[in-house]
């Protein structure tokens, strides 16, 4: 009998049970409010805004505009790779368990280890990412609207406020946080829709057509465009990160072998329309470029808001964009924490007996949500001595978070057609569909590891490449020291059954 038989007449919890897992987490969510999810953390208001000065450094309108269209394009090929993945393993474990089904029964374990490993950094480095941007966002509008003066210091802050903010609304108010995040689609639909109605039809100039998709501007102190134009790519794929959440929320998603699958591509394909659209509608609105990169709120959205409309209009649609990346960060600390746990279930975090506790009367993994948030924090605190700290975390989550996307469509590649499909899938379109990702990921890994700004100083030096290998160290040491005995091991899981039965003490949660 085939997989697709198989699945076909299970309920949702009868094929987590055939995978392995027991339902612990509330199955509450809809098709829509995981689309939802994985669409307000690709957030365009977020990541389009907040690096749009790295943008303007790095190639200018032309690799901002051109660069947007081929980065979602190939993140279509990554994601589509995914889904076809994720429908046939409908799990919050996601990645890692995907990666430990495909590959070959001796090296299982060790793929799924440093597959999870890889998504939890890219998890964390997303909500820092989201959450500075935030922070960043909302420093400027203080500073408008009170005269705020902004610095490093305060940033951080504001940052760690946001934060806390953003557990605290995943510790006591599920249910609000669901509502929110499917608010938050229509937040961003009709976000984008009166921001780019208003920089069109109210500023008395525009900028040229020549400009937005000619105009190249090098701003980085290397003197290779071509490589200057590969550096701008990541305005674009930063964005393009998080939708991996589709995946980490089928164990509360009903009919999770078809919703999980739909809702990552979905929210890939609207965003790239959206984002689309929302950087024409700044891009043309710009009064002055240089004015924009200066801008005393260091955040040049916020000044070409102001100078295409006004200040008052360009204040409150100010509020709309930071109102939108509040939503994002939220929706990130949700699915990180879902990884966690997912992961501290299987025991492959330090303390993992505690970051996989559920809460019985909410049923989310609160101590998995507050160490999501702490681990944001950690990593955006070289901000404080660094000036290219967030473009390094930026760099950080897409290299973390696109190694794992990859790892099980190249394994499922190397299986062929002894992989067994869900109900979504790709049909004879999944083999080059899979090579183009698996090529485009490897590219992106390399690029965004490599320096950014000439010359190179502790104070502009790109630190991904640090913290990617310190992260990869841990593990792999953990690994070969112990974890390559235990994890994923089905006698190490029922021998732990058995001494928790004779000790008189609960089974794990976990089989």
């Amino acid at each position: 009998m085939t997989e697709d038989a198989r699945v076909s007449g299970l309920s949702d919890e009868e094929r987590l049970a055939q995978l392995g897992y027991t339902q612990v987490l509330a199955r509450r969510m809809s098709a829509f409010s995981n689309y939802a999810v994985s669409f307000t953390i690709i957030s365009v208001l977020s990541g389009c805004l907040t690096l749009y000065l790295f943008g303007m450094n790095t190639g200018g309108p032309a690799v901002i505009t051109w660069g947007w269209v081929a980065v979602g394009l190939m993140t279509l090929f990554v994601g589509l790779a995914m889904a076809e993945i994720c429908s046939a393993y409908p799990t919050s474990a996601g990645l890692y368990f995907w990666a430990h089904r495909l590959a070959p029964p001796r090296t299982a374990a060790a793929w799924a280890w440093f597959t999870g490993w890889f998504n939890v950094l890219g998890q964390v480095a997303v909500t820092a990412g989201i959450d500075f941007g935030a922070a960043s966002f909302l420093g400027a509008y203080l500073n408008l609207q009170f005269d705020f003066e902004v610095t490093p210091g305060r940033t951080i802050l504001l940052f760690a406020g946001i934060l806390i903010l953003h557990g605290l609304l995943n510790t006591f108010g599920v249910r609000i946080v669901g509502l929110l995040n499917s608010v938050s689609v229509w937040w961003h639909v009709v976000g984008v829709a009166v921001i780019v109605g208003a920089l069109t039809f109210v500023p008395d100039q525009h900028q040229s057509a020549s400009f937005v998709f000619t105009e190249f501007v090098n701003n980085t102190g290397w003197g290779s465009s071509f490589y200057v134009v590969l550096l701008g790519l990541l305005m674009a794929q930063y964005t393009f990160t998080g939708y991996d959440a589709s995946a980490h929320m089928t164990e509360e998603t009903h009919d999770a072998s078809t919703a999980g699958p739909k809702g990552i591509v979905q929210s890939i394909w609207t965003s790239w329309i959206a984002g689309f659209v929302l950087l024409l509608g700044f891009t043309f609105a710009i009064q002055s470029y240089d004015g924009a990169l200066t801008s005393p709120t260091g955040v040049p959205p916020a000044q070409i808001l102001l100078d295409a409309l006004g200040a008052t209009a360009g204040k409150l649609l100010l509020l709309v964009v930071i109102g939108a990346q509040l939503f994002c960060g939220m929706a990130s600390v949700t699915a990180n924490s879902r990884m966690i746990y997912a992961f501290s279930r299987d025991g492959a975090l330090p303390y993992s007996h505690l970051w996989h506790t559920v809460n019985p009367r909410t049923r989310t993994p609160v101590a998995a949500v507050w160490l999501a948030a702490l681990g944001a924090l950690v990593l955006g605190l070289p901000y404080l001595i660094n000036v290219t700290a967030y473009a390094a975390v930026t760099s950080i989550a897409v290299i973390g978070l696109y190694i794992a996307y990859v790892i099980p469509t190249l394994l499922r590649l190397r299986k062929g057609e002894a992989f067994d499909r869900g109900p979504w899938h790709l049909g004879r379109w999944s083999r080059p569909i899979g090579i183009v990702a698996v090529a485009w990921v490897g590219v992106i890994t390399i690029l965004f590891m490599l320096p950014q700004v000439s010359p190179v100083t502790w104070e502009t030096f790109n630190y991904a490449p640090i913290a990617v290998l310190a992260v990869l160290g841990f593990a792999a040491a953990w690994w070969f020291a112990s974890a390559r005995r235990w994890f994923l091991n089905p006698d190490h899981e029922r021998t732990r059954a058995r001494e928790a039965a004779r000790a008189g003490a609960p089974e794990p949660l976990d089989p």
